[in-house]
């Protein structure tokens, strides 16, 4: 049996398949629009704090994934039958179809979006909360940009599935590409030439869609984009701009007025991870431009200690005390704005980084001070500019963050954190991810910071740096402050008891 050609070419020329085609792309595009936008309801609902509705939102996708669509096409296509009210749309062959079909692809795009959400480290979240967002800012601006590039792909893949599975309703005389074949070769029994045909247009379809989804996948990539380094002249050009201080940096060490508040007061903190108890009640106070080392063994509970500062965790029992305002009691809730407030006062410098990946280094300096203050745009860039310079890093400014090494990353990320102007700067252990030689640069942001005058804790292993900088070194082992001297004193003092033996071995320093 030999092909008809001329007729299998004649139908690329026939107004019914063209209409069908549009009617596939209409179809698909729209089931996969809806889909990808409620399957990201459903994933986060899956990944809720609420019990309830996580099992609403499992038992969605189970059930959903477990029954065929052709069944469902057929379900919904006929249930006027027991909902007379729903006759006058499920009526309608394309509605029908759109409902099915969205019904079943929101249950796979939750897991694709689910995939992706996990993916995005916990990090990430934590960097938005220490910059003062609230959960919708933290979603919205963090975690679904990143989440989405590394679901985007399986997404894509899934539109593929769904431009074929448009088949399907063909089972209710939707007039898509099937059934207008399936109409042709009841007519003249030339099957094989009109399959042919139908699987022709499929294609067509699938490769034009393929096309764009791979352009926007190369738009969206961040690791094909090449390295932007500005040269001396562009970086001149900005440092000509108009010239815009920014509030807390300035030439001298700052002294705090007299009678003005203490920076920070802990009292009685205690802290447990289950049955582990890290912090012991630590009580601490902190001045106003003064510099505080934390050292000490790991697990003594010196991250935890600061995380609690900065509401990354509660505490069991206790106070802190913010410039002499309430900020934090334990049991109460982290996400008020009493807190919240206080957070925005506090910056934070994590051991990982936790730069955001998907924004370029100008754009992680600016992004926390446009979401609080979206009406100033422009000085947020001066600043974040500024900043760049500060920090020696003003010609990476287009740079993306896997497009530098640990310690500029590292002093991205102690200018992001000085965006949006805080009275204190928290350290977790800056340098303890860097190669030795890239450490010194680090220090030396600090150790400015520190002759400015600003309020800061340092978690640190550095004790040469520690020795250097602090006001005051604090040693913390076993949940409790066992050690809180000045450096110098602690250099030179021979009766201070076992606590002030251990802390001087644990720092090498000669008897």
């Amino acid at each position: 049996m030999q092909l008809d050609w001329p007729y299998f070419f004649s139908l690329f020329s026939m107004g019914a398949f063209w209409r069908a085609v549009v009617t596939v792309v209409e179809l698909a595009a729209l089931s996969w629009g809806v889909a990808l936008l409620l399957g990201f309801f459903v994933a986060s609902a899956q990944l809720s704090a609420l019990p309830w509705l996580r099992l609403l939102a499992r038992w969605y996708v189970w059930f959903f994934r477990s029954v065929p669509l052709l069944v469902l096409v057929v379900f919904v296509f006929n249930l006027p039958q027991l909902l007379p009210s729903t006759g006058w749309f499920l009526s309608v062959p394309f509605v029908s179809g759109l409902l099915s079909l969205v019904l079943s692809e929101t249950a796979y795009m939750a897991e694709i979006h689910r995939g992706g959400l996990l993916s995005v480290s916990k990090g990430q979240r934590e960097a938005g909360r220490a910059l003062g967002f609230g959960y919708f800012g933290i979603q919205t601006r963090i975690v679904v940009p990143q989440a989405f590039r590394i679901a985007l792909p399986t997404l894509v893949n899934e539109y593929v599935t769904i431009v074929k599975l448009t088949s399907l309703v063909s089972v209710i005389s939707l007039p898509e590409l099937l059934m207008t074949g399936q109409r042709l070769y009841a007519q003249n029994f030339l099957v094989m030439e009109t399959l042919l045909a139908v699987a022709v247009y499929y294609v067509l379809i699938v490769s034009v869609f393929s096309i764009g989804f791979q352009w926007l996948e190369k738009r969206l990539d961040m690791q094909s984009r090449q390295p932007r380094t500005l040269s001396e002249e562009q970086c001149a050009q900005l440092r000509a701009r108009p010239a815009l201080a920014v509030s807390g940096q300035v030439a001298q060490r700052r002294q705090p007025a007299s009678g003005a508040p203490l920076a920070l007061e802990l009292h009685g903190i205690e802290k447990s991870y289950g049955p582990q108890k890290v912090l012991k009640g630590i009580s601490l106070t902190v001045r106003s431009g003064e510099v505080i080392s934390l050292i000490g063994p790991s697990g003594s509970g010196k991250t935890s200690l600061i995380r609690t500062i900065n509401a990354l965790e509660s505490i069991d029992r206790g106070e802190i005390i913010l410039f002499g305002e309430a900020y934090i009691r334990a049991g109460e809730d982290l996400n008020s704005g009493q807190v919240r407030t206080g957070i925005r006062r506090i910056g934070m410098v994590f051991q990982g980084f936790n730069l955001f990946p998907h924004l370029t280094v100008l754009d992680n300096i600016k992004l926390a001070p446009g979401y609080h203050h979206p009406k100033d745009s422009a000085l947020h860039e001066q600043e974040a500019l500024q900043l760049l310079e500060k920090v020696g890093l003003l010609a990476h400014a287009y740079k993306y963050p896997h497009q530098m090494s640990g310690g500029q990353q590292q002093r991205v990320a102690i200018a992001r954190a000085l965006a949006l102007r805080p009275d204190v700067m928290l350290f977790d252990e800056p340098t303890s991810a860097l190669d030795p030689e890239l450490v010194g640069d680090v220090l030396k942001v600090i150790r400015d910071l520190a002759k400015e005058g600003m309020t800061m804790l340092i978690v640190t292993h550095e004790m040469d740096f520690a020795l250097s900088i602090s006001d005051r070194i604090l040693f913390m082992e076993g949940g409790h402050v066992q050690l809180d001297m000045a450096p110098d004193v602690l250099r030179d003092e021979q009766q201070g008891g076992e606590a002030l033996a251990r802390t001087r071995r644990f720092m090498g320093i000669a008897a």
